[in-house]
């Protein structure tokens, strides 16, 4: 089943769009005024593939933001966490360093709330190191060739942060490091949190001033969006994701391999041994890739080399740029999350590097224990003319919009 999103009616997209969605900022440091309650969902058990709606039979909330310190940099700077709460009772945390998302919390097929992605437990394990759970990645999400590209007839040297080898996330010191300027926004259908970053010229070795936004919302209709700006005072390329880790039994479950996932895909980039694509756009069809019709993650991840860790080539028609990207199914606990966005591409990896020495909650996260779905331009774009285009110039904007909604199953 495919439920339909609104990702220009109740969603804030940037500052720009505030008015539009009748959201307002909050100029005070405290919690943001209370939107208005959502209307009943119940219409959604009636339909044919027994997606339930458990928010028909709960009592609802005020939709909120709230506020509070997530602690202290080494250098004074505070970090602090935004939880959203909508009027069902689903909830989103992101805190400044990262622009990370830190937990989603959504029910299960009995209207039992769990916590569906993996975190640390304080500032300081992050700052200490993880594998970009929940981060806003940038400026270039996934990998880029030995960390060299040229645009304009310049040659551009990147950190080459992954095995010594590539260019993998922003570098040493990405978009995942900085703690981020926040502003909270509400509206009657929905309530989020803008994020800011400057980016100097030259940082990481990208050319051009910055200026990156994401906007997180949760909106009434159990839909979590992630919005994306940026701009450049010089040519530039950019490719912003998130890279949350998810496991929709809960984070402290076990293994993710029994999950059903379904990617509108018919194509995967192949890649070498440092996993660049080799530039071909292979069918899925008859190989371990295909999730073309649902498939459990692990029916067979072991004819991968590694697991999965493979950028998808996105079933778009003609004229069509937002659309349905994947959809994951739990069948323990019934929850579903399917994923909407505008990029070409999207990243399938499972949690191989995971091997217990990391934490959150008590719970040692081992190898499989969650994955990851980073919806983004192709990896190594710069340097491969035949993928879409990462270029920004002076006077354009980048953007990318994706959604998260969640639901069960019976």
């Amino acid at each position: 089943m495919k439920r339909s999103c609104k990702p220009l009616v109740t969603i804030v997209i940037g500052a720009a769009m505030l008015a539009a969605t009748g959201c307002t900022t909050q100029s005070t440091s405290g919690p943001a005024t209370p939107g208005t309650t959502a209307s009943d969902n119940a219409a959604n058990n009636s339909d044919p593939d027994n997606t339930a709606d458990p928010t028909a039979t709960r009592s609802e909330t005020k939709m909120s933001v709230t506020k509070k310190s997530f602690g202290t940099m080494q250098d004074g700077t505070e970090v602090d966490e935004y939880t959203l709460t909508n009027d069902h009772g689903l909830k989103a945390t992101i805190i400044t360093y990262g622009a990370m998302l830190t937990s989603v919390e959504t029910p299960d097929r009995d209207g039992n709330f769990a916590r569906i992605t993996l975190f640390r437990d304080t500032l300081a394990d992050y700052v200490e190191g993880h594998p970009y759970f929940g981060c806003t990645v940038g400026r270039y999400a996934n990998r880029i060739a030995a960390g060299k590209f040229s645009l304009d007839g310049q040659d551009y040297t990147l950190a080459t942060n992954d095995s010594d080898l590539n260019h993998l996330h922003g570098g040493t010191k990405g978009f995942d490091k900085y703690v981020w300027t926040a502003e909270p926004v509400e509206g009657d259908q929905a309530v989020g949190v803008i994020f800011t970053h400057e980016s100097a010229d030259g940082e990481e070795g990208y050319p051009g001033k910055m200026t990156a936004q994401v906007t997180y919302t949760l909106d009434s209709d159990d839909q979590l969006t992630m919005s994306y700006e940026a701009t450049s005072d010089k040519t530039t390329i950019v490719n912003l994701t998130n890279h949350s880790y998810w496991n929709l039994a809960g984070f402290d479950s076990g293994d993710i391999l029994e999950h059903e996932v379904l990617l509108n895909a018919d194509k995967y980039l192949p890649v070498d041994e440092g996993l660049i694509p080799t530039g071909e756009l292979a069918p899925v069809k008859d190989t371990p890739m295909d999730f073309t019709q649902p498939k459990t993650i692990g029916a067979r991840i072991d004819q991968v080399e590694g697991g999965y860790d493979h950028c998808y080539a996105l079933n778009k028609s003609t004229g069509e740029v937002f659309s349905h990207a994947a959809t994951v199914f739990d069948s323990k606990s019934g929850r579903v999350m399917e994923i909407f966005t505008d990029q070409p591409g999207i990243q399938f990896y499972t949690g191989n590097f995971l091997d217990g020495t990391l934490s959150g909650g008590g719970t040692a996260f081992q190898k499989n224990a969650a994955f990851c779905l980073e919806t983004q331009v192709f990896p190594d774009a710069p340097n491969q003319p035949n993928f879409p285009s990462a270029v920004l110039k002076p006077g354009e904007t980048y953007t990318h919009l994706t959604i998260h909604t969640f639901s069960v199953r019976k």
